[in-house]
Order: structure tokens, then C-alpha cells, then sequence
């Protein structure tokens, strides 16, 4: 059986994951102002930063139209796999929901399933290469659905901005983290709920800092041991190396890998900021 796995473009896949076959990444897109980016292989990063910190206003995204999931969907595939960052933090997976009852009406021998990350950026990614390694494995299309649910329940996400400015600015973060990020030479250390929430995790004085209790917090969970690591970093990655290096000597991954921010992830770590998951 033929299978495809479909990212939204917040899953921020390394050009080599990109150029297999398997995966098809469908675009958000960006509104800085009058100036409007779309996050596939035209994105410019630098412009994009530019642009944010010109602007006095929030970034604004748009999640993909159905539309452009069914065009995805039309593939050829037998078993459709579909990725989405959090549902309770985009569209996107609403989208493809939609998307999909549409597609089955025309095609019904064709298996399909949308999985919410709970997640974005590293999570998402971590998520299409479960699929991707269950599905290459010969896995029919019922359990590579039912363990990679598991996978997503159990999966951590982890993250540290230099700035918190375009998650408040859009309405991510509750009125007391929006308070705390005002206090000065603060960092916070974020995460994400099971439900796909932003919740705080812990808080430092400098971005060193806060990346060493990410590494304790880590280290502390029993379950990582073996687990691989994605490092993602918004336009630093000597950062994500230093992380890599600190998780090396701390944790037991199996493996860790080090992906760079799309546009959408952009947006929300902003310059300098580091999602981790595993």
C-alpha cells in the first residue's frame, strides 16, 4: 500500500527530510503589515525578522484552506497521513478536517487521518518521522495511527524565546505570563500541555540559563532515555549546538537532530528562540 505524509508548513522538516518522497508540506501564510510571506520554499527568514521588528503590529497567520489539503490529498496514495500543529493553537488541523470528509465523498477506498501534534515546530517533526518510520516498516494503516497517537501522548516540547513579544501580541499566553515576560532579564522556560496548551515550566535570568534547566528537566524524565532529541533554533544555531552539547552530557538520547524555523515557527520563537522535543 502507497502512503503519504502531509505536514502543515509549522513541522520544520530539514530540506533532506523535505526532498524524500514521503512528505508534502503545505504552506500557512504571514501578514508583517502590507507585507505578506508564504511559507514554502520561497520563504525569506532575514526579511521576515526584519519585518516583525520594523512593525508595530502582531504578525498575523493564516492557516492553509481546505482547498489547499484537498489538492495534497490528491496524490495518488492509499494511506494519507496528516500532521498538524496544535489544534488549540491553529486552524490548520480544523482545515484539513474539512478537507478530508470532502476527499473521502469522492474517494472512499483512500485511508486518511489528521493527527493533531499537540505540538509545533520540533514536535511536528518528530511526529511525521514516527509515521514515516512506522509506516516504511509494512505497519497497516490502523496501527501506525494508533502508535503514533501513543507516541504524541507521550512526546514532551520544550521552548526558550528571547522574546515573548509575538505570543502575547497574539493572544498565546495567559494575562500573568503576558505580566511576567514585562519583567526585565527574565526568560522563560515554556512547554506544552497534553492538550497542546503553552504552560510555563520554569523561568531564569539569562537564555544560559534557562537552556541548563531545559537540559535538568530532561534529564530528569526517565522516558527520554533513547528517545531522539530535535533541537529547532530561529536564526541560531551555534544556540542549538551548545543545546545539543549540554544534552549529550546530561541525557541518554538516542539520537538528536537539529532542524532550523520555518516561517510560521519564526513568527512565534521569534530571533534567537530554541523549541526543543522528544
Amino acid at each position: 500500500m502507497s502512503f503519504k505524509i502531509i505536514v502543515d508548513s509549522c513541522c520544520d522538516l530539514t530540506p533532506a527530510l523535505l526532498h524524500n518522497s514521503a512528505f508534502c508540506k503545505v504552506p500557512l501564510t504571514i501578514q508583517v503589515g502590507p507585507h505578506t510571506f508564504v511559507d514554502d520554499d520561497t520563504f525569506d527568514q532575514a526579511n521576515l525578522l526584519w519585518r516583525m521588528k520594523e512593525s508595530e503590529e502582531a504578525p498575523k497567520t493564516s492557516c492553509p484552506s481546505p482547498a489547499a489539503y484537498l489538492e495534497a490529498f490528491d496524490c495518488g496514495a492509499d494511506d494519507i497521513y496528516v500532521v498538524t500543529l496544535s489544534a488549540l493553537l491553529s486552524g490548520s488541523h480544523n482545515s484539513a478536517a474539512q478537507a478530508r470528509l470532502m476527499f473521502l465523498e469522492d474517494h472512499p477506498g483512500v485511508h486518511i487521518h489528521i493527527f493533531n501534534s499537540c505540538s509545533a515546530s520540533s514536535g511536528e517533526v518528530l511526529v511525521a518521522l514516527k509515521v514515516l518510520e512506522l509506516a516504511q516498516s509494512g505497519l497497516d494503516f490502523n496501527a501506525v495511527v494508533q502508535q503514533t497517537s501513543r507516541f504524541i501522548n507521550e512526546m514532551e516540547t520544550l521552548f526558550v524565546l528571547e522574546t515573548l513579544d509575538n505570543l502575547r501580541k497574539n493572544g498565546r499566553l495567559t494575562r500573568l505570563q503576558s505580566l511576567v515576560t514585562g519583567t526585565l532579564k527574565i526568560k522563560l522556560l515554556m512547554g506544552a500541555t497534553p492538550e497542546g496548551e503553552i504552560c510555563k515550566r520554569g523561568q531564569a535570568l539569562s537564555m544560559k540559563q534557562a537552556l541548563s534547566k531545559m537540559v535538568e528537566l530532561m534529564a530528569k524524565d526517565p522516558a527520554h532515555s533513547g528517545r531522539t532529541l530535535c533541537i529547532t533554533h530561529c536564526n541560531c544555531l551555534e544556540r542549538a549546538f551548545q543545546l545539543k552539547e549540554m544534552a549529550l552530557k546530561s541525557c541518554k538520547f538516542g539520537e538528536i537532530l537539529i532542524c532550523e524555523t520555518g516561517g510560521i515557527s519564526t513568527v512565534y520563537a521569534n530571533d534567537g528562540g530554541i523549541v526543543a522535543a522528544y
